[in-house]
Order: C-alpha cells, then sequence, then structure tokens
C-alpha cells in the first residue's frame, strides 16, 4: 500500500535508537500512524513537532499494518508560534483531540480542512480560541455527530437561538428554553455566524459546548476522558482571561 499525501504531524515518539513513530493527519488518507527511520536526527526534529505540515510518502505491507514514511517540510510549520506559549497550548490541545477522535485509516478531509484553517489564525490571539471550538464543532460534524443549529428544536423557527439540548444536540430558542435554562447548554452567537461579535464569555460557553458533544460521543465510547492537552487549554485561557 503507498500513497503521496500532504499531513500535519499530530505527535511523534521515539522507536528504537534514530527512528520516530509518528502520528499524521492527511488529507485524504486520514489519520496514519508511520514510522520514519532518522526521526531522531537534530535535522528531522523541527518539522515532527505537532502542527508541522509535510508531504508524506507512505507505504505499508498491508493496510493494517504500522506503515513507514518520507517526510518533506512544508512552509514554516509551528515555529513561528515558539514565543506565544498560550497559541502552542490551543496547538497541542487541537492535535491531541484530533488523534484521539479519529479513527485511524478512515478519510477525512473534512477533519484536515478544520485543522489547517486553525493553523492559519493561532497567530492572531484575539480568533484563535473561537476558531478552535469551531474546529471542534467541525470535527464532531465530520464524525457524524454534528450539531444542529439551524432552527429551534421546538418551535422550529430560526431567531433568538440561545442554548443547545446536550441530548441532541439541537438548538433551543429563548422562549422556548426559558423554562429549562439550568439544564440547556449556553449557544455563544459566534457559532451561528461568523459575523456575530465575540462577547466575554462566549469562548467558554463554545468550549463547554463542544466539549461536552467530544466527550459523550466520541471519547466516553472509548471508555477514555478528553485529552490532558485539552483540559488544561482551558485552565490557561481562564488564567490568561481569554475565556
Amino acid at each position: 500500500m503507498e500513497f503521496q499525501d500532504e499531513a500535519f504531524v499530530l505527535s511523534a515518539r521515539s522507536h528504537g535508537d534514530t527512528g520516530v513513530v509518528v502520528e499524521l493527519l492527511s488529507h485524504s488518507n486520514g489519520r496514519r500512524a508511520a514510522y520514519v527511520a532518522g526521526g531522531a536526527s537534530r535535522r528531522m526534529k523541527p518539522f515532527l513537532q505537532a502542527g508541522a505540515r509535510v508531504e508524506a510518502a507512505f507505504r505499508s505491507r498491508t493496510s493494517d499494518q504500522l506503515g513507514s514514511a518520507r517526510l518533506e517540510p512544508i512552509g514554516e510549520g509551528p515555529s513561528v508560534l515558539f514565543d506565544d506559549p498560550l497559541a502552542l497550548a490551543g496547538l497541542n490541545a487541537a492535535a491531541a483531540v484530533a488523534q484521539g477522535a479519529l479513527p485511524e485509516r478512515e478519510p477525512h478531509p473534512g477533519a484536515f480542512l478544520a485543522f489547517e484553517a486553525l493553523m492559519s489564525v493561532f497567530a492572531i490571539p484575539s480568533v484563535w480560541p473561537a476558531v478552535f471550538v469551531r474546529f471542534e464543532a467541525g470535527l464532531l460534524e465530520d464524525l457524524g455527530f454534528g450539531l444542529d443549529l439551524a432552527t429551534c428544536a421546538v418551535t422550529g423557527t430560526m431567531d433568538d437561538l440561545v442554548w443547545v439540548s446536550p441530548r441532541t444536540g439541537r438548538a433551543v430558542s429563548r422562549s422556548a428554553g426559558a423554562p429549562y435554562a439550568d439544564k440547556l447548554l449556553v449557544l455563544p452567537p459566534f457559532m451561528l455566524g461568523a459575523q456575530a461579535g465575540l462577547a466575554k464569555g462566549d469562548v467558554r460557553a463554545g468550549l463547554d459546548l463542544t466539549g461536552h458533544f467530544m466527550e459523550a460521543f466520541v471519547f466516553h465510547p472509548q471508555n477514555r476522558p478528553l485529552p490532558p492537552a485539552r483540559v488544561w487549554l482551558v485552565d490557561r485561557l481562564a488564567d490568561a482571561g481569554r475565556l
């Protein structure tokens, strides 16, 4: 089995004296683990960091065998974020969520594009936390658990949608949800359209929303919690006053 594809590195771990096993999120071939000969070398380490974009030439004898890959870097990669610890925390959280949520060897081009969009805004501190929420919502949709935020689940109206049912993932209007407000999840306006502004508390509400469904629909069925890097990200954003 052979293919060549663009990919983002999600993680890398040492394997033997000089090799590395990388987890890749590829555009057309999904999440793949691959052995990279010489990956522990000083030359290769910079583009084996989470978030590095590479051209991967992948090869394996069978579809379920750990393959090998030759990697060539594309662009600067995550080195531009090294002076921004909070953005690096966001990058590590995104990589951990993608690695934990996506099944191996299944094409998920939507997940690749969502990760690509997030990578493009990490250098903009005022923007990327909200885009991180959208990234997780995109992952949920690509996995078949997309949130239905178009109309109210109770009335069918498109107006004044301010909550989401924690059971169904459907939006609920203010009037229909008022009697049950303490049991519903807050729907921040920016998740309904790019033109909506970003108010204090919106990012926290968005992370609570996508985190709830990530945990319920993706990680809990695997008997796993949300990745620690994702939990730490919320703590770091709170400490920085960015929620």
